[in-house]
């Protein structure tokens, strides 16, 4: 494994996969993902730097084009399946295929139901501590954003995950500017219609991969993108929650499905 500034590579060229992490601005979070696929093929994982998704999508095709050989398969996580996706769309030689893993929902009607799902299964103390900590990350007071965006994720993670395994290796560095600005602007992306229409130019194949326990409704995802992209493939796995590769009944078949996805 090699660390540059803003990506990191497992094996040697040349890179046909990439692993897109999630946050906005939790750069480090798909490494498990490339180290697991960097077995069988050289994976490269991109870190987001920029503060608009114009920039990220940008930057993302830039080091793609650049240190990787494309057309690639690219991975993405959570809010990365959707930077994957606006890329693919806007910078259609960079993508062979698209992946996407814990997507949000693509249209508005679906979102309201994340945060409900997730409170409703935290403990009332667990629910009482997201509550002052969203009141904090507001708070201009407040200067270390990172560190209380990093405890929403834990406590999110909690309501995310059916069954979890112990988790190794360094844990992702949350970045709460980059979560900050480049949420709105994708979350307006949504609200507008804009972040589906980018989703129907997109010319490659298209799969998603989506547990059954994910707080982001499946509907969400497969509803729209089957309408949206031509041949566009849903995969839902059982007993599975927004991160399929640390729950003990579903990565080992997450992985196998993965694997067969990315030779194909």
């Amino acid at each position: 494994m090699r660390d540059a500034m803003n990506f990191r590579k497992y094996g040697e060229p040349p890179f046909k996969a990439a692993v897109i992490h999630g946050g906005p601005g939790a750069a480090g979070q798909m490494a498990p993902v490339a180290k697991h696929l960097s077995v069988k093929i050289p994976v490269i994982e991109p870190f987001q730097s920029k503060l608009s998704v114009k920039e990220q999508a940008e930057e993302l095709a830039q080091i793609l084009e650049k240190e990787a050989a494309p057309p690639v398969t690219i991975i993405g996580h959570s809010w990365g399946a959707w930077l994957s996706l606006i890329t693919a769309a806007k910078y259609p030689g960079i993508a062979g295929k698209v992946i996407i893993i814990g997507s949000g929902a693509f249209e508005e009607k679906y979102a309201a139901k994340v945060q409900t799902t997730r409170l409703e299964r935290l403990s009332r103390p667990e629910r009482d501590e997201i509550e002052f900590l969203f009141d904090s990350i507001g708070n201009p007071i407040v200067r270390d954003k990172d560190k209380v965006l990093t405890r929403i994720g834990e406590l999110f993670s909690r309501s995310d995950t059916y069954k979890g395994m112990e988790e190794t290796g360094a844990p992702a560095v949350v970045n709460a500017a980059i979560f900050d600005a480049v949420w709105k602007d994708a979350s307006d992306m949504r609200r507008r219609g804009e972040l589906l229409s980018l989703c129907r130019h997109i010319k490659c194949p298209v799969t998603a991969i989506h547990g059954d326990y994910d707080p982001h409704p499946a509907e969400g995802v497969e509803k729209p993108l089957k309408e949206a992209i031509k041949g566009f493939k849903f995969i839902l796995l059982k007993n599975c929650g927004h991160r399929p590769w640390i729950e003990k009944e579903a990565a080992s078949g997450f992985f196998r499905v993965l694997e067969e996805e990315v030779k194909s």
